[in-house]
Order: C-alpha cells, then sequence, then structure tokens
C-alpha cells in the first residue's frame, strides 16, 4: 500500500502540467492532499473555490484594506483552511509539488493584502490559518502555546482568564492575527517595558519548505532568530509560538488628552517629542494626529491626542507626569485606573464598559480603502517645521499619523538580537495613513497625496537608509518580481526594513528554502548562485 501511494505520488509530479488544465487546480491540489492526508475526508469541505458560496465570504473575512479586494485585483484560484498542524504540512507538500504559488494568511491584516493577494504570479491559493486558533496558558512556567490562527485578543483574553497579573506585549489592535504579527516584531503599549512580542518567544513551531514541522531545538538557531522578526512569508509557516508572559500590576491606569493647534498642539508635539522616549518605562503616551473642525466656523485643524497606558495607579502617573511633562497638564479626572485586560480594550478603542468578552469574537472592528507608510525618527522635528507640516497634512481629507514613542527596554536591546533592528537612538515611530470609502474613484487622489506627505517629511526622519517597519508593508519602497529583480534592489528594499539584518536574512533564507518556494512582493531573497558575502 505504500509503494503504490509513493508510485501515485510520482505520477502526480510527472502529470501536474496536464492535470491543471484537464481538471481543475483545486481538485488536483484535493486528489494531492489525499495521498497525504490520514483522514482524506476532513479536506473537501475546507477548500473553497468560487464556484462554492462561501468563497467571497472566506476571502473577505478577514481582509482589513479593501483596496486589495476590488474586482481588479487578482483572486486567489481556491482557499484552503486546514484544521490540523498534518494537514499544513500537507499543503505544503502538494503546493510545491504542483507548482501552486502559495500565500499564507493568520489574520489579513498586512497593509498591502500580500497574505490573500498576488501581484506576481498565478495561479495562486491561499492557506488560512483560521481554524488553528489553540492557546493553552501555563501560569506556573509563565509561558503559553499559542496557535498562529489565533489573534491577539483572544491571547490577551485567554491570558487574562488565569491571572489578572500576566500579560503578553504585544500588539494594540486586537483582531491581528498572532502568527504574522509576531513575524514582524510585534510591537505594542508595554514595549518600553518588555520589548516587542517578538523578543518575548520561547519556542516556535513551523512548517518548512519540505513540509517538515520543526521546533526550535530542529530548526536550529538562525531560523529561529529569522522568524522572530523577518517578516512573514519567508521561511515557513508558523504553526505555533511559544511566549514568554511578563508580569503586569493589578491596576493599571489609561488616560487620552486632546489638543487642537489653538489649544498649542504644535508646541505640546515638540515637547512630547523630547519626553516620551525617555520618561518612565512603566508609561507609554502615543500621539494619535487627525484633522477637525477649528474654532472659526468652517476652518479645520490640526488634533493631537496623547494616549496611554502606565503600569501602576493614578497616584504615581500624576507624579511622573508633573515632574517630566507638566506641559499636558494631566489631571486625576483624565485618568482611569483600570485592569491590564480593561486596559487592552481601551487602547484597541472599544467604548467604556465593553465587556472583555468581545476579544473572543476576533472579528475585524473596520475596514476601509487605505494606504499607510511608515517612518523612524532619531531628532526631534524642530517646531518650525511641524507648524510647515500642517500645511501638507491639512491638504487631505481624513489624514492620520500615529506617532509611537520608543526608547526604555527599546534601547536596551540590541540591533542583531532579533532581525527588527530599530532600537537605539529611535525617539519614536511615524505611521502615516489616508483612508477613503468611496473604492476606486477618488483612490488616486489619495494615493498621491500620501506620497507626496512621506516625501515632505523625509529631511526630518532617518537616512541611509530611510528606515521602515516590515509589518507596515509598504509596496512603493520597492517590490520583488518573480523574474526581473535585480539581487541589489532586493537588498535595498531589506536594508529599510532591517538594515544590518538584511544579509544574515538572506543566508538563512539560502539554506532553508533554496528553491525560494516562500515567496511574496516583498520577501527575503535567495543569495544568487555565485555571489559570496
Amino acid at each position: 500500500m505504500h509503494s503504490l501511494r509513493s508510485l501515485l505520488a510520482c505520477l502526480l509530479v510527472l502529470s501536474s502540467i496536464s492535470l491543471t488544465t484537464s481538471v481543475s487546480i483545486e481538485e488536483t491540489f484535493n486528489h494531492c492532499l489525499t495521498l497525504h492526508s490520514n483522514s482524506p475526508n476532513q479536506f473537501p469541505s475546507a477548500i473553497y473555490t468560487n464556484k462554492n458560496g462561501s468563497y467571497s465570504s472566506i476571502l473577505e473575512s478577514t481582509a482589513q484594506n479593501l483596496r486589495y479586494l476590488l474586482p481588479s485585483v487578482p483572486k486567489p484560484d481556491f482557499i484552503f483552511t486546514p484544521f490540523h498542524d498534518s494537514q499544513v504540512q500537507s499543503a505544503v507538500i502538494c503546493a510545491r509539488k504542483l507548482g501552486i504559488h502559495m500565500r499564507v494568511r493568520s489574520g489579513g491584516h498586512d497593509y498591502e493584502g500580500l497574505s490573500f493577494t498576488s501581484l506576481i504570479e498565478k495561479p495562486f491559493m491561499i492557506l488560512d490559518l483560521v481554524k488553528l486558533r489553540g492557546i493553552n496558558v501555563d501560569i506556573a512556567h509563565n509561558s503559553a502555546w499559542i496557535q498562529a490562527g489565533a489573534t491577539v485578543g483572544e491571547v490577551y483574553y485567554r491570558i487574562s482568564e488565569k491571572s489578572a497579573i500576566h500579560g503578553f506585549p504585544a500588539g494594540l489592535c486586537t483582531t491581528l492575527g498572532i502568527g504574522g504579527h509576531i513575524t514582524g516584531g510585534a510591537y505594542g503599549s508595554m514595549m518600553r517595558k518588555f520589548g516587542l512580542g517578538a523578543d518575548n518567544v520561547l519556542d516556535a513551531k513551523i512548517v518548512d519548505a519540505n513540509g517538515r514541522i520543526l521546533d526550535r531545538k530542529a530548526m536550529g538557531e538562525d531560523l529561529f532568530w529569522a522568524i522572530r522578526g523577518g517578516g512573514g512569508g519567508s521561511f515557513g509557516v508558523i504553526l505555533w509560538w511559544k511566549i514568554k508572559l511578563v508580569p503586569v500590576p493589578k491596576t493599571v491606569t489609561v488616560f487620552t488628552v486632546t489638543k487642537s493647534l489653538e489649544q498649542g498642539a504644535n508646541k505640546l508635539l515638540y515637547r512630547w517629542q523630547q519626553v516620551a522616549p525617555n520618561i518612565d518605562e512603566n508609561l507609554f503616551i502615543r500621539v494619535f494626529i487627525q484633522t477637525g473642525n477649528g474654532s472659526v466656523p468652517g476652518q479645520r485643524t490640526v488634533t493631537t491626542s496623547y494616549n496611554a497606558l502606565f503600569l501602576g495607579g493614578a497616584v504615581n502617573l500624576l507624579k511622573i507626569m508633573k515632574q517630566s511633562f507638566p506641559e499636558l497638564g494631566l489631571t486625576r479626572k483624565d485618568c482611569l485606573e483600570t485592569s491590564w485586560i480593561k486596559s487592552v480594550l481601551y487602547i484597541a478603542g472599544y467604548p467604556n464598559q465593553t465587556p472583555p468578552e468581545v476579544l473572543l469574537q476576533a472579528k475585524p472592528t473596520s475596514k476601509a480603502y487605505f494606504k499607510a507608510k511608515s517612518d523612524f525618527v532619531r531628532q526631534v522635528i524642530p517646531e518650525n517645521s511641524l507648524n510647515t507640516l500642517w500645511k501638507v497634512f491639512l491638504q487631505e481629507d481624513g489624514p492620520l499619523m500615529i506617532w509611537n514613542p520608543y526608547g526604555g527596554m527599546m534601547s536596551k536591546i540590541a540591533e542583531s538580537a532579533i532581525p527588527f533592528p530599530h532600537r537605539k537612538g529611535t525617539l519614536y515611530k511615524i505611521q502615516y495613513v489616508t483612508g477613503w470609502i468611496d473604492g476606486e474613484k477618488n483612490m488616486a487622489k489619495h494615493m498621491k497625496w500620501i506620497r507626496k506627505f512621506y516625501s515632505y517629511t523625509a529631511p526630518y526622519v532617518s537616512k541611509y537608509p530611510r528606515e521602515a517597519y516590515v509589518n507596515y508593508r509598504d509596496l512603493d519602497i520597492g517590490m520583488n518580481q518573480k523574474n526581473g529583480t535585480s539581487f541589489s534592489q532586493a537588498s535595498s528594499l531589506g536594508s529599510k526594513y532591517f538594515k544590518g539584518n538584511f544579509n544574515r536574512l538572506v543566508m538563512v533564507k539560502s539554506r532553508v528554502d533554496p528553491s525560494n518556494f516562500f515567496r511574496h512582493e516583498q520577501s527575503i531573497p535567495v543569495l544568487p548562485i555565485g555571489k559570496k558575502w
């Protein structure tokens, strides 16, 4: 029986070209899955094509950026949603044998839709990990094993179920899929105290390009290093992360204080740049910068909202703010003392009194057409320069910037500790976003504005390279083509995301996936034959 199965598998490989023309590609894939499965009857219901009524709902279920659901954007030939780790193995083996390009999705938040579309090659499939969302919390050992399809919010909730004094320093948006989130670093409101989510990973299980399930010991330290911050979709399919839990106090404090330009926002933001990266590491104060109505009817202004988490009570927070940032004018009535799990809801933007159980719904709270970019700032932007930025900022209908402070633990961890390099010397990160609701109608206008604004901020941000955050993918700064992109172009792109860590990532990629099976528009490239460092 075993030899017959092997023969069938071999024949399947040899006839893959003719099969994909005479038989639908998903049928060919399903035949292969059956050969590589101990439970073949589970597969048919997990494969969705555009002939299935559920195809569109599955495709759109976790996709955040509606730009990549427009009719003009390529759609997958089929979507496979495995129920078990072994089925992920089978999917990788079969996709590789049949020459089907695979995209892997754990949450769908990727800004350029790279987990659910392909701009560079067809046919392609989606391996959607949505059904793989187990969470096993071990308070006694301060750890948890979490499956890649679980959301950040589900992880937070399951931790809080077991303990009110344990947490995990990952994302601020609770519907992020934990699989891809940690591959890019995973920053959040406790990063100044504990570092990134990726800094707090103890072990992992992945499926490599050969279809093997590897843990930390089996994969080796180089690959384990690469998957914690080296970006998703380059090295394998993450199945599980083993994370280290961190201590949180029973009472934490949150606040949001908003100031407009008429209320001195410009001077306050200038001061924030000097304070936020250097203040007590238990305090994280980010800034939302948007447009709003001015004091004069019909006039628009810029508003800055200081949104914060303090790992402690309000009394201590007010002492720190009075000493380090009195300009904000924080008062006791601005402060809300709460539990860590409820602070997660507050920071994520849920209304007060929302029960934590909402985190188990694991559904996106909003979707939009948007374009985003990122920058890292190493020198304080002068007050006069901020004034000039607002003139361009106000030209857009609904612009948004989020400034996230660094410092604290982020400055203590070496740039090369994991692939995420934006460490000591970084004051804060800027995220730029423009969003709209009318689809393709005015898309060109919004895209033109954000590119203009990004160009306008160039003098004030990091240089050589101009750094970017890999989890805020931006196809404007470079794209790997299946054929034609030079290695030097890929290196230029890689240096923006990974700085000096890019070369090591390429070496790991070239060793573990020399055929470049796991690839996308901005994946880590394989070292060209004959090239050495």
